[in-house]
């Protein structure tokens, strides 16, 4: 056996985090401009690959959960918005059960933020919008994919696009699905996590109050 066929022990798989910590004393007012924050540094001085990235976990009627990476599109003080096929998996999981978790998996900075509240569709001046600034392809490709469903094989997905761009050429505007839109997820507490040394991570969440303030705890790592 050589080294390259060799199999990985993730277990010896260690990194030293960072020194440096977060305090309560450096969190903003709300979670929303802490997110911004670090959304700002993880994406110019971090330069991470598609920082909007994040996981989406949700879980159907019965409670079993499913988990995918979806790219945030917005946020605002009214939560954290990301698209969708309304057909799809997640959609049909979130019209059984609206509470959903966001994750922000951002390893190179040794940082991580996790969201949980409650999802519902955006409305449909806010879908059109965002769909009219999608590139002429993904358009299309909205069309073309009934997301989540079993399919033979790629020959008829292409076909469906192909046939769409023909329909649709560059150019033309391509309608708005009515089976595609947003969710805007509105948090209930945000987890702000850094890596320490020793694993002794800071993890400071904002919890939602009735009032509309945000309580401050930290958790044990």
């Amino acid at each position: 056996m050589t080294d390259r066929d060799a199999p990985l022990d993730p277990a010896s798989m260690r990194k030293q985090y960072r020194a440096e910590g977060l305090t309560e004393a450096d969190l903003a007012a709300t979670p929303v401009e802490q997110f911004a924050r670090w959304f700002k540094e993880a994406a110019i001085e971090g330069r991470l690959f598609e920082p909007n990235a994040m996981v989406v976990a949700t879980a159907d009627a019965e409670g079993r959960p499913s988990a995918r990476t979806v790219l945030l599109k917005h946020f605002d003080e009214q939560g954290f918005v990301f698209y969708t096929n309304y057909d799809s998996r997640k959609a049909r999981e979130l019209a059984e059960n609206p509470f959903v978790s966001l994750l922000f998996p951002w390893h190179p900075m040794a940082r991580q933020v996790i969201v949980t509240g409650v999802a519902w569709r955006t409305g449909r001046d806010e879908t059109a919008a965002y769909f009219r600034s999608r590139p002429h392809g993904s358009q299309l490709g909205a069309w073309a994919s009934a997301q989540s469903s079993v399919i033979a094989d790629r020959t008829g997905l292409d076909a469906a696009y192909a046939e769409l761009a023909a329909r649709y050429p560059e150019g033309e505007q391509v309608p708005v699905p009515p089976n595609w839109g947003g969710f805007r997820v509105a948090p209930e507490a945000v987890e702000f996590w850094q890596g320490r040394e020793n694993r002794l991570h800071d993890r400071l969440r904002y919890v939602a109050e009735p009032d509309g303030s945000w309580r401050v705890e930290r958790l044990s790592p």
